[in-house]
C-alpha cells in the first residue's frame, strides 16, 4: 500500500455515523446495507467511520478501511460513548516521539499548554500570566460563548449540566452540546491518530486515554460545536441527535476543520517541519523495521543480526535479517 497515494487528512470527509446496518467490502471501498438498500462509500476519502448500535462489519471491510487510512470508531447510542478504535494511516513514530518528549519535559510541557491556550484566545498569553490566571480567562471566554449562542438563538441557558446516567433528564441544549462534542472528539481523534500522535498524552487534560483529544477539541468548541448545538436545540427537541449531526457536519465544513487540526497541533507542539516532509523520510517501506534504540541517543541500524557485531570501531558487521 502506497501511503503517499492516500488523500491528505485535510482533503478528506470529516466523519460518517451509521447504525442498524451491515458494512461489507466492495471493490477497494465499502458498501452500507440497511433497510433503505445499498449505499457505496469511497473510504479512501473518509477520515472517520463511527459505528453505532446494531452495526455489523465484515473483516474484509475493516481491512479496506485500514488500508485507506480511515479510522473506525465503535460508539454508543447517539455517539455519546466511545468504546474502541482502529488504526490511522501513518506508520511513522516521529510525531509520537516528539509529543512524548514535549510531554515529559516540565518546561516544554508548560510551553505547549500556553500555546494551546493562545490558539484558543487567538492572541499571545502574557509571559507573566500564571496557569491559574490563564484558566480563569478561558472560563470567562467559554461563558461568553454560551451567552452569545443563547442570545443569538433564543435558547435559554442556565449552565452546563450533564450526567451520563440521566441523559433523558438533561435539557435539550445540554444534550445537543454533549452530542456535538462527541462528534468533534471523533473528528479530532481521527486526525490525531492519522498523523501519528497519541490521543492519551494530553497537556492540559491528563489521566484519560483521550486526554490529547480533549486538548485539541477544546480549540474549536466555542466556534464550532457550541453554535451548532444551540442552533439544533432552537429548532426542536424532536430527532435532536439527527439535527445535531447535520448542524455539526455543516459547521465542520464551513470551518474547514480538517485543514486546521494538524497544523494547529504542529504549532502547539513546536513542530517546524511539515508532516509531508517528515513522512517522506520516515514512512518509507525500505526503512522497516526501523532503527534500534541506544542509551547515548544515537540510534543504530535495525534489520541486522548483532551476533556478529563488533569490529575495531564498534560498528555493526552483522548480516541483514528478516524480522
Amino acid at each position: 500500500m502506497d501511503l503517499h497515494a492516500l488523500p491528505k487528512v485535510r482533503d478528506s470527509w470529516s466523519f460518517l455515523y451509521v447504525e442498524h446496518c451491515r458494512i461489507e467490502q466492495e471493490d477497494k471501498a465499502i458498501a452500507i446495507h440497511d433497510m433503505r438498500g445499498r449505499t457505496p462509500v469511497p473510504c479512501a476519502t473518509l477520515t472517520t467511520l463511527m459505528l453505532g448500535p446494531g452495526t455489523t462489519i465484515t473483516h474484509a471491510a475493516v481491512r479496506a478501511l485500514a488500508d485507506n487510512g480511515c479510522l473506525v470508531i465503535w460508539s454508543g447510542e447517539d455517539s455519546v460513548r466511545f468504546y474502541a478504535q482502529g488504526m490511522g494511516e501513518t506508520r511513522s513514530s516521529a510525531n509520537l516521539l516528539h509529543q512524548a518528549r514535549m510531554w515529559a519535559d516540565p518546561a516544554q510541557h508548560l510551553a505547549v499548554v500556553k500555546r494551546l491556550y493562545e490558539i484558543r484566545f487567538e492572541e499571545r498569553v502574557p509571559p507573566t500570566a500564571t496557569l491559574r490566571q490563564i484558566r480563569g480567562r478561558e472560563g470567562m471566554r467559554v461563558r461568553r460563548a454560551y451567552a452569545h449562542a443563547s442570545a443569538t438563538t433564543g435558547v435559554p441557558w442556565s449552565g452546563r449540566s450533564y450526567k451520563r446516567g440521566q441523559w433523558n433528564k438533561t435539557d435539550p441544549v445540554n444534550r445537543a452540546l454533549s452530542s456535538a462534542n462527541s462528534y468533534l472528539y471523533g473528528v479530532c481523534h481521527a486526525a490525531i491518530v492519522s498523523a501519528g500522535f497519541s490521543p492519551a498524552l494530553g497537556f492540559i487534560h491528563t489521566g484519560k486515554m483521550l486526554s490529547f483529544v480533549y486538548d485539541v477539541a477544546d480549540l474549536y468548541k466555542t466556534s464550532v460545536t457550541v453554535p451548532a448545538a444551540f442552533k439544533a436545540a432552537a429548532e426542536s427537541s424532536v430527532a435532536l441527535d439527527r439535527r445535531v449531526r447535520a448542524a455539526c457536519r455543516e459547521a465542520l465544513k464551513e470551518a474547514r476543520l480538517l485543514a486546521r487540526i494538524i497544523p494547529d497541533i504542529q504549532l502547539a507542539l513546536g513542530i517546524t517541519k511539515s508532516l509531508e516532509e517528515r513522512d517522506a523520510l520516515l514512512d518509507r517501506e525500505d526503512m522497516e523495521p526501523g532503527e534500534l534504540w541506544a542509551p547515548d541517543g544515537a540510534a543504530v541500524a535495525g534489520g541486522l543480526n548483532y551476533y556478529d557485531v563488533g569490529d575495531s570501531n564498534g560498528e555493526a558487521t552483522g548480516t541483514e535479517i528478516d524480522e
